[in-house]
């Protein structure tokens, strides 16, 4: 479904990715890790037009990514939840997951995904009229992935996913996390927690300094010496 193949990626003349190849396959979740300045974000932004590559292509299935407008990209059955959630924080939950159906096809199914987006995450039917502001951390992050899914995409990029958030609210979103893998939506998931995130991931890459220094099966990297030693702590 995603292929990224050799990207590099400048930010004007400070290189940040060297020749990054990924792979994201039809409804399964892929782990990207590393620690903070490794990549991870620009490699996300890469993928979504953000950023342009100096070398190398990103295609969706099959088609070029990385020569259309990042309106475009938006069309194409792809969302994105960005880190620090930037939702929109003067408006309430059910305005702001409303905003997330923002094309033709998702608007006239607005009412039936917006049935399925609170079943998932039913505080977000509870606190509809609530202003996005006075939501708790979790909540917060329940309503960015909410807005995210009105559009109904193929593929979910969520960027640290359980950022700052309490145990409890981790955990609520990785059962999320569970049910949309059940349901085929494949998932890019940035993380900074490895070991969680490998727990839930069929795949994972890990991102050193812009460059790809491991990939494989999540059951193999989570027995990998080299992240035991450097990200989980063992």
């Amino acid at each position: 479904m995603l292929d990224v193949d050799s990207v590099d990626v400048y930010y004007g003349q400070l290189q940040a990715l060297w020749r990054v190849s990924i792979e994201v396959d039809k409804g399964e979740i892929v782990a990207l890790v590393g620690a903070n300045g490794a990549g991870k974000s620009t490699l996300l932004k890469t993928i979504l037009g953000f950023l342009r590559p100096r070398t190398g292509a990103v295609r969706y299935n099959g088609e070029r990514l990385d020569t259309v407008h990042v309106n475009e990209i938006c069309t194409k059955g792809i969302s994105y939840v960005p880190e620090g959630r930037r939702l929109f924080y003067s408006m309430n939950v059910l305005e702001n997951l409303l905003i997330g159906a923002y094309n033709k096809s998702s608007r006239e199914k607005a009412k039936e995904t917006l049935d399925w987006v609170c079943q998932l995450f039913p505080i977000l039917k509870e606190r509809e009229h609530q202003m996005a502001r006075t939501l708790s951390g979790g909540e917060q992050q329940m309503l960015a992935i909410g807005r995210a899914l009105m559009s109904r995409p193929e593929l979910l990029l969520l960027d640290e996913a359980s950022l700052g958030l309490a145990p409890i609210m981790c955990d609520r979103i990785y059962d999320a996390i569970d049910v949309l893998h059940g349901q085929h939506i494949a998932i890019l998931l940035v993380e900074q927690n490895v070991r969680r995130v490998l727990q839930a991931a069929d795949r994972g890459y890990v991102l050193e300094t812009g460059h790809v220094r491991l990939s494989g099966k999540s059951e193999e990297l989570l027995e990998n010496e080299f992240v035991k030693k450097a990200y989980i702590g063992l």
